[in-house]
């Protein structure tokens, strides 16, 4: 299992291999197709995010110590967001999850591009995380 840091660094490659925004935002599009989904049953109220514009819910659970998240978003760019996230932060250690600094929103300027109401939403998505792995933790 890759460390939060080595998935960042991978991440970071990725993103630097587009060129232009559009590219980028298609990419991230594409991720979240690979989301893995929340159970439709899970789709409660209590594990919507809020803060976010659009519709996303979250579930986490711990698997042999390590924190699982299956998330869904009703838009396109959001799930992309909320599927990079799951990729950095699931399948890691509560503890790790809490300390993460997840520099690499910064270094592939994704805060920059994103509007207002959709980097307060990933601000929202990534504190959520905290908390769920706080509470399993």
């Amino acid at each position: 299992m890759s460390t939060i840091a080595e998935i960042e660094d991978e991440i970071r490659d990725e993103f630097a291999m587009f060129d232009d925004w559009e590219d980028r935002y298609n990419y991230l599009i594409d991720l979240g197709k690979d989301l893995p989904l929340i159970d439709p049953a899970l789709k409660t109220d209590d594990r919507l995010i809020k803060g976010c514009q659009s519709r996303v819910w979250l579930h986490a659970q711990t698997q042999d110590g390590n924190v699982t998240y299956t998330a869904d978003s009703d838009a396109i760019i959001t799930k992309g967001l909320i599927a990079l996230m799951v990729r950095v932060l699931s399948g890691q250690k509560p503890e790790d999850i809490v300390h993460a600094e997840l520099s690499f929103i910064d270094d592939i300027h994704l805060r920059e591009h994103l509007s207002p109401t959709r980097s307060n939403g990933l601000v929202s998505m990534i504190n959520q995380m905290k908390r769920y792995a706080a509470q399993l933790a």
